[in-house]
């Protein structure tokens, strides 16, 4: 346990100027009001927000390729438009990450333990 505490501090704050640099970039394009941006230690998810436009993001993100990054970012982002996985939803995701399909595959084979 302790082990695992130490690598999260370790990366959190890389993490945490990857990820406001990114949603900052991705965020141009969707134009979506963001309240706080949280850095976690999360053991299934690689990212959430809330309706509230909150954004939550694994720290393990400053540990995987920019395209991975940017997916899920921009997955997020989405949301807060769209809080739903509707067809919708996926055509915002693609404005921004057109290959999101395969990136979510590869994202999906990442283990988050």
């Amino acid at each position: 346990m302790a082990r695992a505490r130490k690598h999260y501090l370790q990366h959190k704050e890389t993490a945490r100027a990857i990820v406001r640099a990114r949603v900052e970039h991705l965020n141009q394009y969707y134009q979506v009001p963001i309240k706080k941006i949280f850095i976690k230690n999360h053991r299934s998810r690689w990212g959430s927000c809330s309706t509230l436009g909150n954004l939550n993001f694994n720290y393990r993100l400053a540990l995987l390729p920019q395209a991975l990054v940017d997916y899920v970012i921009a997955h997020e982002l989405c949301h807060l438009k769209e809080f739903n996985h509707s067809p919708k939803f996926w055509n915002l995701v693609a404005q921004t990450v057109p290959e999101h399909k395969v990136l979510r595959k590869q994202l999906m084979q990442i283990p988050l333990r």
